[in-house]
């Protein structure tokens, strides 16, 4: 399981939403092998002053992707690679105005479907 939270300004970003959906869809299919119809993301668009980065750009953009823990340390990598080597330049984004971060928690500490996640059955790896 992961789930995507994305921080921008409004006026920056939400007319360029679909196409970084798409983007960052792609990075984690090919990355962590998620199903591609497994997309769970959240666009939080800020107003202007209420991102407050002076040493970034207009663009500046924060992903947090919060997952299951069990994934190899090359795993959570190359993740952040593909961050910067596809999504980044998919959107017209500097790798300056670009941050990432995993944030893991243990799947019996997910509600999901009326269970704990450590009770679900999942059709893909968690272990990559």
């Amino acid at each position: 399981m992961a789930q995507v939270k994305v921080y921008g300004r409004r006026s920056v970003w939400a007319p360029r939403r679909a196409v970084l959906s798409d983007a960052i869809q792609s990075a984690l299919h090919v990355a962590w092998e998620l199903p591609e119809d497994k997309r769970f993301q959240r666009f939080c668009w800020l107003d202007d002053d209420d991102l407050v980065a002076p040493q970034r750009s207009a663009d500046y953009l924060v992903v947090e992707i919060v997952c299951f823990t069990g994934r190899s340390l090359d795993a959570k990598r190359a993740v952040v690679r593909a961050f910067y080597d596809d999504v980044a330049p998919a959107v017209g984004l500097a790798a300056d105005d670009l941050e990432v971060v995993v944030l893991e928690s243990p799947r019996e500490n997910w509600g999901i479907r009326g269970r704990s996640g450590d009770e679900l059955a999942l059709t893909y790896r968690v272990d990559v």
